[in-house]
Formats: C-alpha cells, structure tokens, sequence
C-alpha cells in the first residue's frame, strides 16, 4: 500500500498522478485538515506532525509514503527517511531545476508557503539548481485558504492571484513555479494573470512518475480517502475539485 498526505486537499493532484501511472496499487490518502494549514505553522511543528501522520501510515501497512505537501517536505522528509528506515518516501521538492530549463529571461517565480521558504531543503534546492537564475518569491497563504474552501476561478480569485504575481512579472519573471500543491487548483486564474509567454511549471508529474519507480507494485486498485477533520466536507470538495476520477466516499482518519 502507498500512504499519502497532505494537510488538506492540495496532494490530490499528486494522488491523481500516481493513480493513473500505478491504477492496480491500494492508496490511502490523509488529509490532515484537524491541523491544517501547515504553512503557517513552524518547521518544528511540521515535522512532528509529518512524523504522527506517517507512523499511522506505516501501521496501516504503507511501503511508501508521499508527502504531498511541499512545506511538510521542507520541514519533515529528511528526518522522516532517519526516523522510519524500512520505508521509502517521496517528498515534493520546490522545481527549481525544471525551472531554469524553461526561463529565457533568466529571471523565475516561485510561489509557495512562508514555511518552505523557511527550510533547508529549499536552500539547498537553489543552491543546487538555481545556477545563475534570479528567483524571486511569495508567499501565498491565502492562496491555500481558497482552495480548501472551494473557491478556485472568479474575480475575487483572480485579484489574489494578481496581487502575488503582477510584483514578479513586472521584475521579468518568465517562468513561475507552483511550490505548494494547493496551487494548481488556481491554475486558470493563474495563467489568466501571467499571460501565454509565461511558462507554469507543476511538479506533480514528476512526483508521480519518481512514485512508479520507487514502489511499482501491485494491489486491488483500492483507494481510501481519509480526512482528521470532517469527512464529509472532505467528501464535498473532492467531488468539487478532485473529479470523476476520484468521486468516493470519504472516511475518518483517527487514533
């Protein structure tokens, strides 16, 4: 079984994406919204959390756990991988390196939670990939709010996407990358804002293909929605946002 986990409904983008390159393999997914958001809370925080949440996972049977969640990522995937040996994890890593592949102007957006900027992996990302690229950043916590609320596209959207992004085109961003999983639940008013020369980079792909390498394996196909905090407004939105591909019941993910 693969466990993941987000602190609310952004990793159903990641979850999608594992689902279609590994449709035989038994899924649970935890939306800790009891907790959520993680963004604001700190690294420290995170950590202890990501650590609750995986443990109960790994109970439950999970080979491999994916924390869908740039910001637990940041704050938890290092320590996860000392604290729990015997499983893999794949964790979100701000796409700093894709990024700088697509930017012409050299100058790159990345909108993500205060948290992920907060952490070492970040750093280490730009340090490792930035290479000469100017990056600029926002954070965007209001931006989670909106999506776990349900509120993807329309003009009030889209004057909170403006506010974040109009700053870093104007300096000559031309590529901006999504650094929170939450975020391509914006991508309409997102694209709407930067205009059709500005290249949007998702990471959920690749994190989903690095998943079918890590654990190919097989199962019933079965899929567990789970939510901390009320199953059934987490039942709504995945039907709102989630799609066909993900329209089943939601359950409680307790002690």
């Amino acid at each position: 079984m693969i466990g993941i986990f987000d602190s609310g409904i952004g990793g159903l983008g990641v979850l999608i994406q594992v689902r279609r390159l590994l449709p035989a393999v038994d899924i649970v997914y935890v939306a800790d919204h009891a907790r959520a958001p993680y963004g604001t809370r700190s690294l420290k925080e995170v950590a202890d959390i990501s650590a609750d949440i995986s443990g109960r996972l790994i109970e439950k049977g999970a080979q491999t756990v994916v924390i869908a969640c740039n910001t637990a990522s940041a704050a938890a995937l290092h320590s996860l991988r000392a604290e729990f040996p015997n499983t893999s994890f794949v964790g979100m890593e701000t796409a700093v390196k894709p990024a700088t592949m697509e930017t012409r102007t050299g100058v790159i957006g990345v909108l993500a939670t205060a948290a992920t900027f907060q952490s070492e992996l970040y750093e280490s990302v730009v340090q490792r990939f930035g290479g000469d690229a100017t990056i600029r950043t926002a954070a965007c916590p209001d931006w989670v709010e909106m999506v776990e609320s349900g509120i993807i596209d329309g003009p009030a959207v889209e004057h909170t996407v403006r506010a974040k992004i109009e700053p870093i085109l104007e300096e000559g961003a031309d590529t901006l990358v999504l650094g929170c999983t939450h975020f391509p639940f914006l991508l309409s008013s997102i694209e709407a804002v930067a205009g059709p020369n500005v290249t949007i980079v998702d990471p959920a792909p690749a994190v989903g293909r690095q998943v079918a390498r890590v654990d190919p394996g097989s199962g019933s196909g079965e899929l567990s929605l789970m939510s901390t905090g009320d199953p059934g407004r987490f039942e709504e939105l995945v039907r709102k946002l989630g799609g066909s591909e993900l329209s089943l019941s939601a359950l409680a993910f307790g002690d």
